[in-house]
C-alpha cells in the first residue's frame, strides 16, 4: 500500500504540460521509421523499451531521475528504467542529499546501488538521457549508433513538450508509443530551442543545489512521463 502511495505522489509531480502544450503537427515531416521499427524495437508491441539516465558518478541526478520514472510509470510497466555514470564507482547508495529529494518527491532509494556506464548499457538502451553535455558526448563515443536516440534530460524534455501529442497517443501500446516519441523528438532537433540543457550537478552542495536539480529534472520528464502514462487516443 506504501509503494502504491509512492507512486502516486510521483505521478503527480510529473502531471501536465505534455497534449495541451504540444506544437501543431507538420505533416511534411515524417518521423525516422528507423526508429519506430528498427533494431530497437525488434520484437514489436510488448517487448519491452528501456530508458537509461546517465550523470558522473550515478549518485544524484540520474538516480533520481531513474527512480522517480520508474515511480511515476508504476509497477507492471513495458518501460524499464536503470542508471550509471560515467566516472560511477560501482556499488554505492544514493548520494544523501539527492535521497533526502527522491523521498520529498515520493520516490524509493531502496536497493539502488552505482554503476559504471560501459558500451554494453548504451547498446542495450532504447533511449538515452545525460544529465549534462558532457555525459551525452560520453555515451555517444562509447556506441556512436546511439547518437540518435540519446539526449540530454532537459533537451528530451523541450522535444517532447512540442511533439504533436496525436503522433505519439495513436499508439496503444506503451513500447510503440515511446519509440513513437523518440522518432518525433529526433526530428525536431534543431528546430526546437533548448534553454539550458544540463542540469547541474548538486554533488557537496547546498539543500537548495539538491532541490534545484531534483526540479529541473522532474520539470524536464513531465511531458514525456505523461505520454507515456495518458490514454491512448481514439
Amino acid at each position: 500500500m506504501e509503494r502504491t502511495r509512492d507512486c502516486d505522489s510521483a505521478r503527480d509531480h510529473f502531471r501536465g504540460g505534455a497534449g495541451d502544450r504540444a506544437a501543431a503537427h507538420n505533416p511534411a515531416r515524417e518521423p525516422d521509421r528507423d526508429l519506430v521499427h528498427g533494431s530497437h524495437d525488434p520484437a514489436g508491441p510488448g517487448a519491452g523499451f528501456r530508458i537509461l539516465f546517465v550523470c558522473t558518478g550515478n549518485i544524484c541526478r540520474s538516480p533520481l531521475a531513474e527512480r522517480l520514472t520508474r515511480a511515476a510509470l508504476g509497477p507492471g510497466s513495458p518501460i524499464t528504467v536503470s542508471s550509471a555514470g560515467t566516472h560511477a564507482l560501482p556499488g554505492r547508495s544514493m548520494d544523501e542529499g539527492a535521497r533526502r529529494e527522491l523521498i520529498r518527491l515520493g520516490g524509493d532509494s531502496e536497493g539502488f546501488a552505482s554503476r559504471p556506464l560501459t558500451s554494453e548499457t548504451v547498446v542495450a538502451a532504447d533511449l538515452v538521457l545525460t544529465a549534462s553535455s558532457e555525459h551525452r558526448s560520453h555515451a555517444v563515443a562509447l556506441h556512436p549508433r546511439a547518437a540518435a536516440r540519446t539526449f540530454t534530460i532537459a533537451e528530451f524534455g523541450a522535444l517532447a513538450r512540442a511533439v504533436p501529442a496525436d503522433e505519439v497517443l495513436r499508439h496503444a501500446d506503451p513500447v510503440r508509443r515511446a519509440h513513437a516519441l523518440v522518432a518525433e523528438a529526433r526530428a525536431l532537433r534543431g528546430l526546437v530551442r533548448v534553454e539550458q540543457p544540463d542540469i547541474a550537478d548538486p554533488y557537496r552542495g547546498s539543500r537548495r543545489a539538491y532541490r534545484a536539480a531534483a526540479r529541473r529534472i522532474v520539470e524536464s520528464l513531465a511531458a514525456p512521463v505523461a505520454l507515456f502514462t495518458r490514454a491512448a487516443a481514439t
